[in-house]
């Protein structure tokens, strides 16, 4: 019985405490002023029409790079995690006539429709982490298709690197051109008014960071894929 009354008072002080809370906002009034904000001003300042990834990429593009950071982390936990001292592919038959042949004629397909997703990010709808995603989905083709085929580990770890290093080098740039991390210097240097808006060289460097991160993304999660279908070699 105290438990329950105990209980009840304290919904109660909650209660009172939101109600209070939602009685000093302003109804129907618009607080979206930072999102208005971007809405006003992300074709002056960022050349892009696709406002969400002018958002992701210029405006907020130090979280964005804290993204790309924790997905390296969760990789190479994964990695740390199925990590054994000799691994194998250990499918023993191949897919069907109908995902092999359609893996042979689709796989450069796949890249060339992950490449447009995150190099016309700043256009429309898409971006790196959707792009890089959908080249991993291509090499998942082939592991589901093939059983001796494996991704070149050593090709894409130094690809993951370099573009790793490439998105910390374009914010260094901006700090030393602009005085702030991730300054928009193509845009801010090369822009031609607004007439360049809508093409694809426009949108600063936000096609140059999405390319960087649809290529990290590609390779760390395709290297997920290749640890996740090994097993260990029974000696």
């Amino acid at each position: 019985m105290v438990k329950r009354a105990l209980a009840i008072i304290t919904l109660l002080i909650i209660g009172y405490w939101l109600a209070q809370a939602f009685a000093g906002v302003p109804f129907g009034q618009d607080k979206m002023l930072v999102g208005q904000y971007y809405l006003n001003h992300v074709k002056a300042q960022t050349g892009a029409i696709n406002a969400v990834t002018a958002v992701v990429v210029n405006y907020r593009g130090f979280d964005t790079l804290g993204e790309v950071t924790v997905l390296f982390i969760a990789s190479t936990g994964v990695g740390a995690l199925l990590w054994k001292r000799k691994k194998t592919r250990t499918a023993r038959t191949e897919g069907s006539v109908v995902l092999t042949t359609g893996t042979r004629y689709l796989f450069p397909f796949v890249l060339i429709f992950g490449a447009y997703i995150f190099i016309h990010g700043h256009l429309t709808p898409g971006g790196g982490f959707p792009g890089g995603a959908t080249i991993a989905t291509g090499f998942l083709l082939l592991y589901m298709a093939f059983i001796v085929y494996e991704i070149p580990h050593k090709g894409f770890e130094v690809t993951e690197g370099i573009v790793g290093m490439g998105y910390v080098v374009v914010g260094l740039i901006g700090l030393m051109i602009g005085g702030y991390f991730l300054f928009d210097w193509i845009w801010q240097t090369w822009h031609v008014g607004t007439n360049n808006i809508g093409r694809l060289l426009s949108g600063g460097f936000i096609p140059v960071i999405y390319t960087i991160i649809g290529l990290k993304v590609g390779t760390e999660l395709s290297g997920i894929i290749d640890n996740m279908v090994k097993e260990e070699v029974k000696e």
